[in-house]
């Protein structure tokens, strides 16, 4: 079992050494689709298995085909990494597909729509807002 700062290490070169990869090395042209960025890569604990997680820019279809170029690719990048990366034994590689920076514009996006939305009503005082809550609340045992 290795360490926990050998483990962050390994996950920080194998990082490095794939970001690499998907700007130079990989020729398949299903990668080059969309923008691809390494975002974390998760490496267990007896460095056996790393889950490189990548966030792809595009439309559903872009994200689709690049994630079925990264899987066509595996086995060429768990190669290149045994090569560029001394490890006793190469880890198995697993794409996985990062949406969390979507989420969170998605999140700032709703929070900026509720921020206008403030701005443009007036503020209401605590007995309208309770007096709102009733009337939704009757409105929905109504239905």
């Amino acid at each position: 079992m290795a360490t926990s700062r050998r483990v962050s290490r390994v996950s920080s070169l194998i990082k490095r050494e794939v970001s690499q990869m998907l700007l130079q090395d990989i020729k398949d042209d299903r990668v080059g689709i969309g923008m691809v960025s390494v975002t974390d890569v998760d490496v267990s604990g007896d460095l056996q298995h790393a889950k490189i997680f990548v966030s792809i820019y595009g439309t559903d279809e872009v994200r689709a085909e690049t994630m079925a170029g990264l899987k066509a690719a595996t086995g060429y990048v768990r190669s290149e990494i045994g090569r560029r990366v001394q490890l006793r034994r190469t880890p198995e590689i697993v794409f996985l597909e990062d949406r969390s920076l979507e989420r969170g514009t998605h999140m700032i996006t709703l929070l900026n729509q509720l921020a206008e939305n403030r701005q443009n009503n007036p503020i209401l005082d605590d007995e309208d807002i309770a007096e709102e809550a009733d009337q939704e609340e009757t409105d929905q045992v109504e239905v």
